[in-house]
């Protein structure tokens, strides 16, 4: 069974991770990670989403209206309850799986004090909407969502440049990995010092026992999500045998992992600096790879929709939508080929979230049923 996410980890990450600690590995990851985004600064925390929840408390404070998509990880909305502030949702566009920024434009009001523009399974986010917004509301913080477009690029421009700051997350499910992690990218000198000054302020330092947690769960991974072993991972898994592993939500809870205030251990920025040095080479596959599910996929039955073909996206979920998202997930895994359906849900119809905004997202509601992620992994032949 191909699965259909699976980190793009080698001998350098094991090496890596074997290495004798440093006391600036962090250090070190924030300056390379800075450098290959091509910003002045990055700042590591242990999670994405301790990264949005510690500076929106620190550049807003609490009780703010932040605008973000209806249809995006729920960990999002997570860190903006978590910092004491609001969501707002807005309806995803209705040709593509973005926030429709007009939408985001007419609902900022006095209270609103950050949009989030995500740029969702790597396919950026209009920079021209963007910059209008920035221009129309300064001050109002333009935060871009990087998990899944590191270095995606609107027209030549770099997605993570075009906000006040730019959140990345880490995880193993990400294009780029560090185990687990976040990080913060901006370049804005006051801005990292006040965030750095937060996060210092805020963050235990990481335990030994949390760089050991992180070193068994990357010699576990490696191995599980090879093609064969994973046949088995995929089968517990649908018996529900994983899920306190691989279960990032739970529909009717707002909350953050027990240690989203502790730091980045040096295992994880050790295996993140690895991974920086053949990010190049990783999108170069992924955009390969992509093209050839395009013209695999083309005449495909119950296709309603390809993924935009974006010289600048980074791919890191092809994601399509179709007529039947479980006739597709089973007639696919018969032939060896798992599909994902990464975000099943549009946020302010699950239970956590049904009082916070009730009203009617057509688009995001459309594409938590419809969505399905084809892997973009070496298991696959490119052609």
């Amino acid at each position: 069974m191909i699965p259909r996410i699976r980190a793009e980890l080698g001998v350098a990450e094991m090496a890596a991770a074997l290495r004798w600690p440093r006391h600036d590995d962090v250090a070190r990851y924030e300056q390379a990670f800075a450098a290959s985004m091509g910003q002045r600064h990055a700042i590591a925390f242990g999670y994405g989403r301790s990264a949005l929840s510690i500076a929106l408390q620190c550049l807003l404070g609490s009780g703010r209206e932040v605008i973000c998509p209806a249809y995006t990880c729920v960990v999002v909305a997570h860190a903006i309850v978590t910092s004491g502030n609001v969501p707002v949702f807005i309806d995803s566009h209705a040709d593509d799986f973005n926030m429709d920024l007009d939408a985001a434009a007419a609902a900022i009001t006095s209270r609103t004090g950050a949009i989030i523009a995500t740029s969702l399974f790597g396919h950026p986010v209009n920079l021209e909407h963007t910059d209008a917004l920035r221009a129309a509301h300064p001050d109002v913080l333009m935060i871009q969502d990087c998990a899944h477009s590191f270095d995606a690029r609107w027209q030549g421009r770099a997605v993570q440049g075009a906000g006040d700051f730019a959140i990345f997350g880490l995880n193993i499910s990400k294009l780029m990995t560090s185990i687990f992690g976040g990080m913060l990218t901006t370049d804005d000198d006051a801005v990292a010092q006040r965030l750095r000054a937060a996060r210092d302020r805020k963050c235990t330092p990481a335990t030994l026992a949390k760089g050991l947690r992180r070193a068994a769960y990357l010699a576990a991974v490696v191995p599980a999500f090879m093609a064969w072993p994973y046949s088995v991972v995929g089968r517990l898994k649908d018996w529900g045998v994983l899920d306190h592993f691989v279960r990032y939500y739970r529909p009717d809870v707002i909350d953050m992992p027990a240690d989203y205030l502790e730091a980045m251990s040096p295992i994880e920025a050790r295996v993140g600096r690895a991974q920086l040095a053949r990010h190049a080479a990783i999108l170069t596959a992924r955009r390969r790879r992509a093209d050839a599910w395009r013209k695999r996929l083309a005449h495909e039955a119950g296709l309603v929709r390809l993924p935009a073909d974006e010289a600048g996206a980074s791919w890191s979920h092809f994601s399509c939508v179709v007529d039947d998202r479980e006739a597709w997930v089973a007639r696919w895994r018969a032939r060896g080929i798992e599909l994902g359906t990464l975000i099943e849900y549009s946020i302010p119809e699950l239970p956590a979230y049904g009082a916070w905004q009730p009203a009617a997202f057509p688009h995001a509601a459309h594409y938590a049923r419809h969505t399905v992620n084809f892997p973009l992994t070496s298991d696959l032949r490119d052609g």
